[in-house]
Order: structure tokens, then C-alpha cells, then sequence
């Protein structure tokens, strides 16, 4: 019987298994039944995501990240500072290392739980959008921080049904073909947020999100509300940081800090992904 040897890992309430396959263990090119299976809460281990740390020529390790529903996603920053612990924990890389990502190279500082984080350059921001959902018009903003990001700016957080109203925004003609995560920001102060957000690929709300996080406090700077460093509280009430400075009209130097957990180790059977 084939035994898979894994890490199960948590930033700020995104859970994640991570797995060493620099020795191909699993082939990279048939994953996703293998990555719904074993992402299947009750079932078997159950996750939001998947990680596979593989060799890079260029880094210290390329990764690759699967959302639970199978598919390969560019980035995901909780799921990064996941990965940069991981090869810590595991002597893949030093405390200060980098590692390639199909958004890119991301660099990364481990200290202890405590991971730090360097985002892609973000692109493609569009400000005011007015989308209509249900009659209604929503005035939206976009940016991809590695992965899309729709943002709408609410009163009340948890008023906000996440669910219905993110899936409508998520598979909206205005984002297709590859669809967006959606956040509800509610600005405290120019410091501290409150974010929601329903996540693409897991098809629902997570009670946290990294990129979506650093969109919406960068969202929040580009309207004037928020400045760097901005505590972003999110759904599992875990605080991330967000570090960025101004380019014109956009954004560079932009960094992600939070906690890592490691909840255990172990083996997959076949019977877990079978």
C-alpha cells in the first residue's frame, strides 16, 4: 500500500496539506480527482487547498497550489506562508528564501510561527465599477494580487449573506472567463478592516484570505481610507498585516505578514484518495 506522507497547516484559518514531491511521489499532471478526494472534509483529510513543494533550478523550490475543487490557482497568500514554513520545518530552505509560483517569484522571511510574506506586483486595477446583481447595482473595484480580487465596501460585515452574494459576484459576466474572489470590507479606521470573503475555487466563504486580504487594504489606500501597515480582521478572527507603498497610482513593496500552524503530521492511504 502506497503511503503519502503529508503536513496538515493552517494560516489564519485557510487550512492547507502539504506535501515534499521533489521526489515525484504524485504526478504533477493528474491531480485534480486526487486533490478533491483528499481535500473532502469527513471524508479524508479535508482542506481548503492542496501544496506540492517540487525542485526549482532558479530558487530555493517551485510550489504548486491546488484549490479544493482541483484546479491550479496562480497564488494564495496564507497557502504561501504555509509553504515558507513548511520548507523550513522541513531544511528545504533557510529563514529568508524565495520560491516560484506561476504568478511569479515570492520571497518570504520565517520567524518561527510567524510568517512574512512578499506579494506579486498587483495589476489591473479598476476602480468604481457599477455591476448589477439581482437589479441592484453594486459599485465594485478589481485588482489581482496574483489571483483576481472583486472588492465592495459595506457598512456592516457581518450583515453582508457572503454566500449568495459572492457566488453571484464570482461567476459574473464582468469578471469571466476566469471569474474573481469576492471581498466585503468594512473600514474601521485608516489602520484596521474587517473582511469577508468568498473564495473562488473553494466555493464558498473561508474564514480567511490572504490576497483577498491585500486587495481589499489596497483597494481601501487607492479610495483614501486605509495607510501602511493595515491590520486586516478577518471571518476566523485572526489579524493579517498588510504592507505597501505607493507607485503613482498603483502599488509596490507589498507584503503579507501572519501566524502559520502546524496541526500534524502523517500518512495518506490509498483509501484517502481512492
Amino acid at each position: 500500500m502506497i503511503k503519502i506522507p503529508f503536513f496538515k497547516m493552517s494560516g489564519s484559518g485557510n487550512d492547507f496539506i502539504l506535501i515534499d514531491n521533489r521526489q515525484r511521489i504524485l504526478d504533477g499532471d493528474q491531480l485534480g480527482d486526487f486533490v478533491r478526494r483528499v481535500c473532502t472534509r469527513k471524508v479524508s483529510v479535508g482542506a481548503d487547498g492542496l501544496i506540492l513543494i517540487e525542485p526549482s533550478d532558479r530558487v530555493h523550490f517551485r510550489w504548486r497550489f491546488f484549490n479544493a475543487d482541483g484546479g491550479e490557482a496562480e497564488m494564495c497568500g496564507n497557502g504561501g506562508r504555509c509553504a515558507a514554513r513548511f520548507a523550513v520545518l522541513r531544511g528545504i530552505a533557510p529563514e529568508r528564501l524565495s520560491f516560484e509560483t506561476r504568478a511569479g517569484i515570492i520571497e518570504a522571511e520565517v520567524h518561527g510561527r510567524r510568517v512574512k510574506l512578499q506579494m506579486v506586483q498587483p495589476s489591473g486595477m479598476e476602480l468604481d465599477l457599477k455591476v448589477r446583481i439581482d437589479g441592484d447595482e453594486h459599485p465594485l473595484h478589481f485588482i489581482n494580487t496574483g489571483v483576481p480580487h472583486a472588492v465592495e465596501f459595506v457598512e456592516e460585515a457581518s450583515r453582508v449573506p457572503v454566500v449568495n452574494l459572492g457566488r453571484k459576484i464570482r461567476f459574473h459576466d464582468r469578471f469571466q472567463p476566469a471569474g474573481t474572489n469576492a471581498n466585503f470590507v468594512q473600514s474601521i479606521d485608516r489602520g484596521h478592516l474587517k473582511v469577508r470573503t468568498y473564495e473562488r475555487g473553494v466555493e464558498d466563504e473561508t474564514l480567511a484570505c490572504g490576497t483577498g486580504a491585500v486587495a481589499s487594504a489596497l483597494i481601501a489606500a487607492a479610495h483614501g481610507l486605509a495607510d501602511s501597515p493595515v491590520a486586516v480582521e478577518t471571518t476566523g478572527g485572526e489579524v493579517l498585516n498588510v504592507y505597501f507603498q505607493r507607485k503613482g497610482e498603483g502599488f509596490e513593496r507589498v507584503f503579507l505578514e501572519g501566524d502559520t500552524r502546524l496541526v500534524y503530521e502523517g500518512n495518506l492511504w490509498e483509501e484517502a484518495y481512492k
